[in-house]
C-alpha cells in the first residue's frame, strides 16, 4: 500500500499510509520512530530513576534512565551510553527483561527494557546531552512500586519496568 512522507523530523518521522480493511483503502497518519531503551538499575534495594521537564507535558517526571535508538542502532549499546550519560553509572551487562510497542494504533515505537546487572558507579561519565537537565533520584523499589500505583510516576516505561520487576520478585 502507499505511504507518503508528511513531516521528516529530528525526533520521529510523520507519513500517510493506505490501508485496506475489508476491500476498502482507508488513510491512517503513522508516526515513524526509530525506538527506545530504558534500563532499569537497582542497587541495595533502591531503583535509579532520573528527573526531568517533559516540555509535552508541561511537567516533571520520574522516569528510568532511557533514551532514543538511532535508526540500525543496536538496543543493547544504546543501553549502556544511556546509562552512563544520564545518571554516571555502569554495569558489568545488560539482561532484557521485555519489549514493547508503545502506541500501536498511530505509533511503530518499539521500547526496550534492560536490567543493569551489576551496576557502579562508572570510571567515565560520558557527556550528557545539551539539550538534557537530569537530576538523579534513588527511591526504595517498593516505595517506586507504590509512586506507579498512586500516579506520582506515571511514566509508561516506567511502569511496566518496576511492574516487571515487582512480578518477578513474587514469582
Amino acid at each position: 500500500m502507499e505511504e507518503k512522507m508528511i513531516y521528516k523530523g529530528i525526533i520521529f518521522d510523520l507519513v500517510s499510509k493506505d490501508v485496506k480493511i475489508k476491500d476498502k483503502v482507508y488513510k491512517r497518519d503513522i508516526i515513524r520512530h526509530p525506538g527506545g531503551v530504558g534500563v532499569i538499575c537497582i542497587v541495595d534495594g533502591k531503583i535509579l530513576l532520573v528527573k526531568q521537564f517533559r516540555p509535552a507535558i508541561n511537567s516533571e517526571t520520574l522516569e528510568i534512565p532511557a533514551g532514543k535508538l538511532e535508526y540500525g542502532e543496536d538496543p543493547m549499546a544504546c543501553g549502556l551510553r544511556e546509562l552512563n550519560e544520564e545518571t554516571g553509572m555502569e554495569c558489568e551487562k545488560l539482561e532484557l527483561l521485555l519489549s514493547f510497542v508503545s502506541t500501536p494504533g498511530f505509533c511503530d515505537e518499539r521500547i526496550w527494557i534492560y536490567k543493569a546487572i551489576n551496576p557502579t558507579k562508572a570510571k567515565i561519565q560520558f557527556a550528557k546531552d545539551e539539550d538534557e537537565e537530569i537530576d538523579i533520584v534513588w527511591l526504595d523499589l517498593e516505595t517506586a512500586y507504590e509512586y506507579t500505583k498512586n500516579g506520582k510516576i506515571d511514566d509508561g516505561k516506567t511502569v511496566i519496568a518496576i511492574s516487571q520487576i515487582m512480578a518477578e520478585r513474587n514469582v
